[in-house]
């Protein structure tokens, strides 16, 4: 039977253009929604380290599914994903594990680690306000001042339903309730300058055509912004805006997380846990950071000069748990407002 499954699933892979990994004492097997420049130089410094092969197949969908589908004959050890909700939605999918580790448990802070221990964050971004720099003068804000009526035709934000927005809602119905969170996203609707659309930097963009004055969006884009040599406009729309951290003086800015977990069925679970623990170590966080503009999650290590010019900032530390229970909460009160049709 293990042979069959592993067959069709060779075959699954060779049509999606993805190398199988193989089973092996001396390896360990990774599926990753991260994008091949920013694992690859972590997996062979680990190699480096310890000798052990490590084979990685690279998808932007379908992961947990596979995994799910494999069952006891899977041959993925680890998933690499990129927010908390996906990570959520794998341990609710039941095709995670546990991992008792004291290394784990000291490098990654309680909030950014299941409370059961089956999932574990490995780098943070923010969910901050892009501001124009021309239009925009204050030097702070909260989130619940984007439902302020003086922000009125002034706010873009992409899609209420992407994952980022959603993350950022939860969080809202984590601390303010349902109700709450209802009103607060009606009058965030009403201030929006155009429907929701586009990415986080087609939002940088808008500010630099004068469409808005502020947007939401991710720490990191700044960064691939900053440094776009191959779109040079992009830097341009980049400089017209500064990052404002809200709520940085009470409860926190909030923040998602990439991460990882170890699967149920995981044939190389030694090598797995090897790998973990190497990931949150100093080393891997210095590279893992500095690849995609991210903050780290072990707290000696430092974020990248560029990252640390956009300013410090305090995180949102209430546990990650929580925020990821309130996603369908936050999805229903998106439809319920109609967020997505934009201010009437």
């Amino acid at each position: 039977m293990k042979n069959s499954v592993l067959a069709t699933f060779a075959a699954v892979a060779m049509a999606s253009t993805l190398a199988t990994p193989s089973l092996a004492a001396d390896e360990v097997n990774i599926y990753s929604y991260r994008q091949p420049f920013l694992i690859e130089p972590l997996l062979e410094a680990f190699t480096k380290e310890t000798g052990i092969k490590a084979n990685v197949i690279f998808a932007s969908k379908g992961l947990e599914a596979r995994i799910k589908a494999e069952g006891e004959n899977t041959p993925a050890d680890l998933l690499l994903s990129t927010n908390v909700g996906r990570l959520e939605s794998a341990k609710q999918q039941g095709i995670t594990q546990p991992v008792v580790s004291d290394t784990l448990s000291k490098n990654i802070p309680a909030h950014f680690r299941d409370e059961g221990n089956e999932w574990f964050g490995l780098t943070t971004r923010a969910r901050v306000i892009y501001a124009s720099k021309e239009r925009v003068a204050q030097d702070s804000i909260t989130y619940e001042e984007l439902a302020d009526p003086k922000w009125k035709g002034r706010l873009c934000t992409r899609s209420g339903q992407h994952d980022y927005s959603i993350g950022l809602f939860s969080s809202i119905v984590a601390h303010k309730g349902k109700e709450e969170a209802k009103v607060w996203l009606e009058g965030v609707k009403a201030n929006l300058a155009r429907r929701p659309t586009g990415n986080d930097r087609a939002q940088v963009k808008a500010i630099f055509a004068g469409e808005c004055d502020i947007a939401l969006g991710n720490t990191y884009y700044m960064g691939k912004m900053q440094t776009n040599d191959k779109e040079v406009e992009q830097k341009e729309w980049a400089n017209s805006v500064r990052i404002l951290f809200p709520n940085t003086n009470d409860r926190g800015t909030h923040v998602n997380i990439s991460g990882m977990l170890l699967t149920k069925y995981a044939p190389n679970k030694g090598n797995a846990i090897k790998l973990m623990e190497f990931l949150s170590s100093a080393n891997a966080q210095q590279i893992y950071a500095e690849g995609n503009f991210e903050y780290p999650v072990l707290s000696d290590v430092e974020p990248s000069e560029l990252v640390k010019s956009w300013g410090r900032f305090k995180a949102d530390d209430l546990q990650l748990n929580r925020i990821a229970e309130a996603r369908q909460t936050a999805s229903e009160l998106v439809d319920i407002v109609d967020f997505d049709a934009g201010a009437e």
